[in-house]
């Protein structure tokens, strides 16, 4: 122990030893000590001399100090003061006070002792290990010394975390840690780790993240918060920029929805802090990540819907809005709503209807027209603006007429200001860069859309008192032409080419004033500096267009006149090398880069982005209209107008198949339709013909039935009885015979009776059934009981009362038949002929029953015949109509190779018309011939 007390400042004689030599005397005490407690005082103090004596620290305890990590896992305490040691070493101090050189010496030291920490990836795989301790003192320092190392060799560090097992899952449990320093100085280690790695990105993102940092954000006062939200900021920032997965996960965990709380702003937005300014810049850029134009198409067009949708943009707007809010963020929100709206018809829509809290309210695109027109207002802020207007008109040819129409004579309004009218006084004021802003914004207005760019032409301007107005399209030229300054003559330039390109009327408009030709030809063919070269080039590139998009109609400037005319005064050679000056100019190229309008300074804002593309476009198309010989272009004008005929008459032929195609189609669902009802049909007709059938032999056997005699057997016996009997039954039988004509009266009297009761209960059911039908009632099931009580007893007297008369007509017609003789009966014979006549009066029931059963089945027989003849007749209409069909679906086939014929011819002529320009040195589109060819061969296959 006196060698420690030595160490950490205890007075001994003798001479002191020196800083590396007491460091090693501690590397030998750390590695060959047995006893905990000197191992850890021995550490101890080489934490206490790390930062003075980092190199020899470094150089000799490194290897040791891994080791008691590896070792020593059950004490804290050494753990936490080999872990700081090695932060120690390790970490690059950034103190103010150092010169850059030491600055540079310390950075290269760090790094340095990285890579020997980093020989082993065990290393960082212990270090992992050892932030699952709880302990404050172990955890903390682990934290920092990860960090360190991530800022010193992030790639390599990521990489080893990224193989291990759990390993970015342990880093995330740093987020939920309780004790806030170590959840803070968890976010610092999470945004180097997620720097430039897409794969540890993902892993991050899907652990839950954008869950966990929202919160926080939360917690901590979102805008109003402190360091920790920036810090949250910027790690969502590295999660979701280039990431399209995590943006897509991002918007599908409707994380969008909850950023809108954030840009909640009251009506006092004076006295903003810094660091509410930083947080809100952060936020705007994360909303600017999602809607990025670099971003897939499909991907901003759903989070610009899902911002709209949530209310996000209109908080935008109340922002933009607002007064007191700070420069800056301003100019950032402006940049923000840009890209929200560029491209998204609902939205800006939405934009345009947004007025700002003005007295009258004025519509905020006027206002920020006003703002970028001003030349008082910030270069940044005017550059915005510009963004926001362009970002406002792509893809919106709905807003391109809106913002046309404010120039036209018949929509303009004294009394309020409009944006063209700011955009005119823009594009003709003494400040360059406001004709340039003003130029490129009218450009937009015009860009892609014909219609708005030959309206523009009606523009009429009242240059001064007494003077007749001129055309907006002329006073641009005469501005062009009195050689004011570079950046307005390229703002002019640029909208000049927009305006004329593809628009065969207004090359006319500008081609009609003489002054024009010459000021461009004058302007190509002199030797200018360096800073005219850009003109010159442009105005080429203008007098190139009125070459390509003229129409000859005016006699003094074709095509051919206009070349000869480059040729004698330019020459061909020097056009090219002139046009070639735009694409060649060193601003070209960082405009061509991205939409939004980024320059240093107000003089390197020359280019506009879309223009770029216009240019490349152009430009070989330009070069190849100038070297044409002019029997060249009567060829080629001459093959145009043929294969213009040629194809007008294809496409005639091709629209006429293509409607017989539908005709034939529709014949075709017809005859499948006329088939499927033939089909039912005629499966009817066979159940029919078997039911037909059925009754038919059920009829035979009736008819067999019927045709026995069932009296036959007993004629003889009943005739032998009948002239048996004598007087005395005679005068019985008589009597039993009034006596039944007395019951049959009588009877007759009680069926009149109940007939009558049974129709007034019928009558008496219909109407109570009619009322229960109307009120929704049931029936009356005490009187449907009784109805069907009395029809029981009505049947069973009735057949009562046949089988007395049967017995009364027997009677009778054997009392007439038989003569008064004497003879002696018996009771056995009474008894036969009472038999008999009951069977008989059966017999005769049966027979009855079964006649009416026959009329039956005949009238349905009948009507089955009757149904069966209108079936075979509709099935034979029905034939006739498809036969018909058939018939037309042949015609239409004969006609369809007829058409087909004649578009071989056509093609075939085609081809060699296309030969023919080959042959005279011309170009042709082999991909539009393959096309057509395709179409016509996908049209065929159809046909088939």
């Amino acid at each position: 122990m006196n060698f420690f007390r030595g160490v950490m400042g205890g007075q001994t004689a003798g001479p002191q030893p020196t800083g590396a030599e007491t460091i090693q005397k501690l590397c030998d005490r750390v590695a060959s000590s047995t006893l905990l407690e000197d191992r850890r005082d021995a550490v101890r103090a080489l934490k206490a001399l790390s930062k003075k004596y980092r190199l020899e620290v470094g150089t000799q305890a490194m290897d040791h100090l891994i080791h008691i990590l590896q070792t020593d896992r059950s004490d804290s305490e050494i753990l936490g003061y080999a872990l700081d040691t090695l932060y120690n070493i390790i970490c690059n101090d950034e103190e103010e006070e150092q010169d850059e050189n030491t600055q540079k010496q310390e950075e290269d030291l760090g790094v340095l002792f990285t890579e020997k920490f980093l020989r082993d990836s065990e290393s960082v795989t212990l270090l992992l290990t050892l932030l699952e301790e709880f302990d404050f003192h172990v955890r903390w320092p682990g934290v920092k010394l990860l960090t360190a190392l991530l800022k010193n060799q992030c790639s390599q560090v990521q990489g080893v975390i990224l193989v291990s097992p759990m390993g970015v899952s342990r880093l995330m449990d740093l987020l939920a840690d309780s004790r806030e320093v170590i959840r803070n100085d968890g976010l610092l280690l999470l945004q180097h780790l997620t720097k430039g790695n897409a794969a540890i990105q993902k892993i991050v993102a899907f652990e839950n993240a954008f869950e966990r940092l929202l919160d926080i954000i939360t917690e901590e006062g979102s805008s109003d918060g402190g360091i920790v939200v920036e810090d949250c900021l910027l790690l969502l920032l590295n999660l979701l920029k280039n990431n399209s997965s995590n943006q897509n996960f991002f918007k599908e965990g409707s994380y969008i929805q909850r950023m809108k709380p954030w840009f909640e702003v009251g009506d006092d937005n004076s006295g903003w802090s810094a660091q509410k300014v930083t947080n809100l810049h952060l936020m705007l850029q994360l909303v600017r990540v999602m809607v990025s134009p670099g971003n897939a198409p499909g991907a901003s067009s759903s989070c610009q819907k899902a911002m709209y949708q949530c209310g996000l943009l209109q908080q935008l707007c109340t922002i933009l809005m607002a007064t007191g809010v700070p420069a800056d963020i301003l100019t950032e929100t402006i940049n923000t709503v840009s890209e929200v709206i560029r491209g998204s018809q609902t939205n800006q829509d939405y934009f345009a209807s947004v007025n700002a809290p003005s007295n009258p309210p004025r519509p905020a695109i006027v206002v920020l027209l006003m703002s970028m027109v001003n030349e008082r207002q910030p270069f940044v802020l005017r550059c915005a603006v510009l963004y926001c207007f362009q970002c406002f008109l792509y893809k919106n040819q709905k807003g391109q007429g809106e913002i046309v129409a404010t120039l036209l004579p018949s929509t303009i309004d004294a009394n309020s200001i409009s944006a063209g009218q700011l955009l005119c006084g823009g594009l003709f004021s003494a400040d360059s860069l406001s004709n340039w802003c003003a130029a490129v914004a009218l450009a937009h207005a015009l860009q892609d859309n014909l219609t708005q760019k030959e309206q523009l032409l009606r523009v009429q301007l009242a240059t001064s008192l007494g003077k007749p107005p001129v055309s907006l399209l002329q006073q641009c030229t005469n501005i062009l032409s009195q050689g004011s300054k570079v950046q307005t003559r390229v703002g002019l330039l640029m909208l000049l080419c927009t305006w004329i390109n593809n628009c065969p009327i207004a090359v006319t408009h500008f081609l009609h004033n003489q002054e024009n030709v010459p000021f461009l030809t004058g302007q190509i063919s002199e030797n200018l500096g360096e800073d005219e070269r850009l003109v010159q080039g442009l105005c080429a590139l203008l007098l190139g267009i009125c070459i390509y998009y003229n129409d000859n109609s005016l006699e003094n400037y074709t095509k051919e006149k206009l070349k000869q005319l480059i040729e004698k005064r330019i020459g061909k050679e020097n056009f090219v090398e002139k046009l070639g000056f735009v694409t060649k100019h060193e601003l070209y190229s960082r405009a061509a880069q991205k939409p939004q309008p980024v320059f240093p300074s107000p003089e390197q804002m020359l280019f506009d982005h879309e223009f770029t593309k216009l240019v490349k476009e152009l430009e070989g198309i330009i070069t190849k209209a100038v070297h044409k010989s002019s029997e060249e272009e009567k060829k080629e004008e001459e093959v145009k107008k043929t294969l213009e005929q040629h194809d007008s008459i294809v496409t005639q032929y091709k629209d006429l198949i293509r409607d017989q195609d539908a005709q034939i189609q529709e014949l075709k669902e017809q005859v499948s339709t006329l088939s499927m009802n033939n089909e039912q049909m005629q499966t009817q007709i066979t159940q029919q013909q078997s039911q037909i059938q059925q009754h038919k032999d059920q009829y035979n056997i009736l008819k067999l039935k019927l045709g026995k005699d069932p009296q036959g057997p007993f004629t003889q016996g009943e005739g032998a009885q009948v002239n048996g009997l004598n007087t005395e039954e005679l005068g019985q039988l008589r009597e039993e015979v009034e006596e039944l004509r007395r019951q049959h009266t009588l009877l007759h009297t009680q069926l009149s009776e109940k007939d009558t009761l049974i129709n007034t209960l019928r009558s008496g059911t219909a109407e109570s059934q009619t009322a229960d039908m109307a009120a929704g009632g049931s029936v009356d099931t005490e009187r449907l009981r009784e109805l069907e009580l009395l029809r029981s007893q009505v049947q069973s007297q009735c057949a009562e009362i046949s089988q007395l008369q049967t017995e009364r007509q027997e009677l009778i017609r054997r009392a007439e038949a038989t003569p008064l003789a004497p003879s002696s009966g018996s009771s056995a014979d009474d008894a036969k002929a009472a038999e008999l006549e009951s069977r008989l009066a059966a017999q005769n029931t049966e027979t009855e029953r079964l006649k009416e059963e026959c009329r039956g089945l005949r009238e349905r027989c009948a009507g089955l015949e009757q149904q069966l003849a209108t079936a075979q007749s509709t099935v034979a209409i029905e034939q006739t109509e498809k036969a018909k069909l058939q018939q037309d679906v042949q015609e239409s086939k004969k006609e369809q190779d007829d058409l087909l014929m004649l578009l071989a011819d056509q093609d075939q002529k085609i081809l060699s018309l296309k030969q023919k320009l080959k042959d005279l040195g011309e170009t042709v589109d082999e991909d539009e011939e393959d096309d057509l060819d395709a179409r016509d061969l996908d049209e065929d296959e159809d046909d088939d």
